[in-house]
């Protein structure tokens, strides 16, 4: 750890607890008492230093690039990648401890999408807006279970991205109820000025939190799965619905039950 990594850490301790003991500076600084009291020396006789207003350790810059190729990849699309790409390109230039960093990211993590549908960046960013800004949107939305194609005026309410796919929850104003629509149906969006309805999260978790895909609606009813010994700890060991219920069976099999 260089001195303004000691710097800048010390700042870190001092700006969270106030008052920090030697001794703690020590053990989270990992450095000998020599170190640490020629710092503090720098420091109290008023020798300039300076910590640059965006600067991270070598450690948070790789947490924060291996955050963003995540979140690039969350889908086929790379939706934030056009976003966060400037962003990344101060990251890597300011680690400085090694070369071409990002690209060595990119090629020792792999994020593998299974069933995800294309969804398009313009549209995306339409829905986003809206919903953080709280406009309304007509939107013209495939149905892939009937192929009926509508009109819409909605308003969103939240992002949910499940399954490899985004969906947006919304207020319907043609059928005057909740509704979850799926992103990458949607083939049309513009955005109104016009003032979002609000619907109130319990009401959004009573109609649209069953589930998304095949498994939303709000006519829910349970299943109840048991698994033989051989598959109930992988079975297990796995969150499969946030409403699930399982229980361990005498022999060693499992029960299951999802709604």
């Amino acid at each position: 750890m260089n001195q303004t990594e000691r710097f800048y850490k010390i700042d870190q301790m001092l700006n969270d607890r106030g008052v920090v003991s030697f001794q703690i500076l020590l053990d989270g600084l990992g450095v000998s008492r020599a170190t640490l009291k020629r710092d503090h020396t720098t420091k109290r006789v008023g020798a300039q230093y300076e910590l640059p207003g965006l600067w991270f350790s070598a450690e948070e810059i790789h947490a924060l690039l291996t955050m963003q190729h995540l979140l690039a990849n969350l889908d086929t699309g790379g939706l934030l990648g056009p976003h966060i790409k400037p962003l990344l390109s101060r990251l890597t230039a300011l680690i400085g401890v090694a070369d071409n960093l990002a690209e060595e990211v990119v090629k020792r993590i792999r994020i593998l999408t299974v069933g995800a549908r294309q969804v398009h960046l313009d549209s995306f960013q339409a829905i986003g807006s809206a919903l953080l800004r709280r406009k309304r949107l007509v939107v013209q939305y495939n149905a892939r279970g009937s192929g009926e194609k509508t009109e819409r005026e909605i308003s969103p309410q939240r992002l949910i991205h499940y399954r490899d796919n985004w969906y947006i929850d919304a207020w319907c104003h043609l059928r005057n109820e909740l509704r979850s629509f799926s992103i990458d149906a949607i083939q049309r969006v513009e955005l109104l000025e016009e003032k979002a309805k609000d619907v109130p999260e319990k009401a959004l978790n009573d109609v649209l939190g069953s589930g998304y895909g095949i498994f939303s609606g709000k006519d829910v009813k349970w299943a109840t799965l048991e698994f033989s010994p051989l598959r109930a700890r992988w079975v297990a060991s796995e969150k499969w619905h946030s409403k699930q219920v399982g229980i361990m069976l005498e022999g060693g099999s499992y029960e299951l039950k999802v709604p």
